[in-house]
Order: C-alpha cells, then structure tokens, then sequence
C-alpha cells in the first residue's frame, strides 16, 4: 500500500507518522521524498520567473532544504528513497547534481519521468522502493509520546522537524491550552498547522532556516478525528485552485493526443 502524504515531508509525513501510524500500529517499510530542480532552485533563492533557466549554483544552495527532508525521515529510523520529479525544462546537469548529492549521503536518488512518459518513465523508481521495502528491518519511532504535554509535543516537532530553537506561545493559544488540559484531551497527537512554504512558519525564510521560534497563535481542537491542531504563523489553510486552473487549457483529441500540457 502506497500513501500520499503530501506538502512536505516536515507536514504531511510527520502526520502521517506521528498520528495516523500511532493510531493504527502501522510501521512504514520506506519513505520517498520527492523533490524537484525547480522547487530546490527556489529554496536557493531563484525567483519564480527564473525557475526554469538552468542555475547549478542557485540548486547546490538550494540541496539544504532537502537535506533537511532526508534527515528527518531518517530520524524516524526509516529509508529513504528520493524521487527527482523531472520536468522538460530540467537539464541534464540539474538532475545529476541532485542525485549525486543524494547518493553521498547514503541514500537512493531515481529520476522520475512520469510527467513526460507515464508509468514507463517510473520504472526505475519503482524497482527502488520495493528493493528499500524489502531490505527495510527496522520499526519507525515517533517523534513524540502521546502522553507528553501538549508544550512538549509541539516543541519537539519544531526542533526535531523544522529546526527551531524554541516556540512562542500567545496569550490566546494559552488559553485553549489550559482548556484542552481541563477537558482531559491532552493525550491526544498534534496536527500542527503551518506553511508548507518554509520549514520555519515563516514563508519568506527559504533553503534550510535557523535561529527562529515556532510561533502558535491559537489552537483548533478535532475532537472526533482524534487530534489537536497548533495553528502558527500566517498562512492558507485550504490551498485553492487559481482563477484559471491549468485544466482549462488541457484537451485530447480522438486520436487521443493529449495538449496543453507544456
């Protein structure tokens, strides 16, 4: 079974890990991160209207929000395998650059061509994941306990995961804490609410950021799903469409040639 876990491995697989899996007992075999050149050159500074022109200096800077990614999941005592997501304006040199930095930390780096070729263009990553399934040995370990505070829950996750020093509760996420723990809730896992822009709650801190504090605002509490949720930061909670989507513009004809996607 393949889950998606999506926007980052510091949001989604963390979830996925620290809740859904202690939920259910489940214990991942691995863990594949995808990355791309374009969203490393622009963790390495390149503006979104440059992300496609070649820039082997702005990716090399940009590989430390990928190490970041890497090991964090190898924190949770899992392997990795890393899916370099190619797209036509990639080049060659970009490609490479991220595998072999992969590869000298030890772990398996796969160009994915699925975007161009389809399920032919996978191949090679898919022959990956279950080579790392199959010589996977080890139990995942969280990163927190459930029945830690709900301070401490959320402070390991944002030192262990996004690289802060520390957290900075407001007055108002004070509050509800206290509420949480009169209600006898404070158990449960946390579902921490951040950007997916940053690995600080910062969208503007870019690459691999250090000396910042998570910042909670206030809290949202799930009590039918299981969880509570630290909100931190500014962000979208629910990532929408643009005005005009991409679908728009794709069509296929009957020779089932497919357009539009370029």
């Amino acid at each position: 079974v393949i889950t998606e876990a999506g926007f980052g491995a510091d949001l989604g697989a963390e979830k996925f890990l620290d809740i859904k899996c202690g939920y259910s007992g489940l214990s991942p075999k691995t863990v594949v991160i995808v990355a791309t050149v374009r969203a490393l050159k622009y963790h390495g500074g390149v503006s979104l209207k440059e992300l496609t022109t070649e820039n082997l200096e702005a990716l090399e800077k940009g590989l430390s929000n990928l190490d970041k990614h890497i090991e964090n999941m190898q924190g949770f005592d899992l392997p990795v395998v890393v899916a370099i997501n190619k797209f036509i304006s990639d080049t060659d040199a970009e490609v490479n650059l991220i595998k072999k930095h992969v590869e000298s930390l030890g772990e398996r780096a796969e160009i994915s061509e699925g975007w161009e070729k389809g399920g032919a263009g996978t191949l090679n990553l898919a022959r990956a994941v279950v080579e790392s399934i199959a010589s996977c040995k080890t139990t995942y370990k969280p990163v927190y306990q459930w029945d830690e505070s709900i301070e401490e829950k959320i402070t390991k996750v944002a030192t262990h995961i996004y690289g802060a020093d520390g957290v900075e509760f407001s007055l108002k996420a004070k509050r509800q804490m206290n509420r949480i723990n009169q209600l006898g809730m404070n158990n449960l896992p946390i579902c921490i609410a951040k950007t997916q822009k940053s690995l600080s709650d910062n969208d503007k801190l870019l690459g691999r950021p250090d000396h910042f504090r998570l910042n909670v605002r206030e809290f949202e509490f799930a009590a039918g799903a299981g969880f509570i949720i630290p909100i931190t930061g500014n962000m979208l909670r629910m990532p929408g469409l643009p005005a005009t989507p991409a679908a728009e513009g794709i069509d296929i004809d009957d020779d089932g040639v497919i357009s539009g996607l370029s």
